[in-house]
């Protein structure tokens, strides 16, 4: 007997998944695997998968199948954050950086893993504690955004409890290693190894005299207050409001370190897809 026992899947919400789940049940009887979903999700489609709820999906889930795109990685490692269940991402649209396949390589891959023929590639999250107590976690990026026809996001930086710098722009962005390509590179901020533990925070659209980016150890923590002068904020995780914020309001932001654990199969490298992602042509030639 394999490795994976029970598969789990999480959906995107609108792209067509039938064929990719037909293939892993297809895949799954022949080796009497279990295939659970979300009952909101699987329920859509005319499927044999078993709909569970989500404590359940993760307690059971040996390997949890991601099915969409980066939106969908991120939301399913949110899903499973805290417990090392290996996920595996299926490109069902453009390219994106964490998917590792496309539906046409499912057999292969679900067999390599199941044989123990796959690698796992760990990776971290930033978790911020809001006013209120409650914790939010991102596997991209928290930021604190300007609100339309406000006043500019005006953000206080601390270190380890030390006061560093304020940023005043549309947005302050703290970023994983792993969100470096997305919200912080279109600020300017730098392409990072998603095996780098550490963050970053980078201000989008700098009023402020000092614009650039911090790179923050995993083990250090930063602090960030909504000035007086700012307007009201919205807090985006992973690009979905989960707060508002006023001024007067802070944030305590701490990397959690191997989060989630992504599939690798040795196909492409993470550079492979950040070249064709960010559509880097190579160096400027010297004459």
């Amino acid at each position: 007997m394999g490795m994976v026992e029970t598969v789990g899947l999480v959906l995107h919400p609108q792209r067509d998944s039938k064929v990719a789940i037909d293939t892993i049940v297809e895949w799954a009887c022949t080796r009497d695997v279990t295939v659970l979903g979300l009952p909101e999700e699987v329920g859509r489609i005319a499927c044999s998968a078993v709909p569970v709820d989500a404590e359940t999906l993760r307690n059971r889930a040996d390997l949890l199948v991601s099915l969409g795109g980066d939106g969908t990685m991120l939301r399913t490692m949110r899903l499973i954050a805290g417990r090392p269940v290996p996920i595996l991402g299926v490109n069902l649209g453009k390219l994106g950086f964490l998917a590792e396949i496309d539906v046409d390589e499912l057999p292969s891959a679900l067999s390599a893993i199941d044989n123990q023929h796959y690698t796992v590639e760990p990776r971290m999250a930033v978790r911020a504690t809001l006013p209120d107590g409650e914790t939010v976690t991102a596997f991209n990026d928290i930021a604190l955004v300007r609100t339309p026809g406000d006043r500019l996001s005006a953000v206080a930086i601390s270190v380890e409890g030390h006061p560093f710098v304020r940023y005043a722009g549309d947005a302050v962005i703290v970023a994983t290693s792993t969100g470096s390509t997305a919200y912080s590179f279109s600020a300017g901020g730098p392409i990072v190894s998603p095996l780098v533990e550490g963050f970053l925070v980078v201000p989008a659209a700098a009023h402020s005299t000092f614009n650039r980016a911090l790179v923050l150890s995993a083990d250090e923590h930063v602090s960030l207050e909504v000035l007086t002068s700012s307007g009201h904020l919205a807090m985006e995780v992973d690009g979905a409001i989960g707060a508002h914020l006023a001024p007067g309001n802070r944030l305590t932001v701490t990397a959690v370190r191997a989060a989630a654990w992504v599939v690798r199969l040795g196909t492409t490298t993470f550079y492979e897809r950040a070249r064709r992602k960010l559509r880097v042509n190579g160096s400027a030639e010297v004459e």
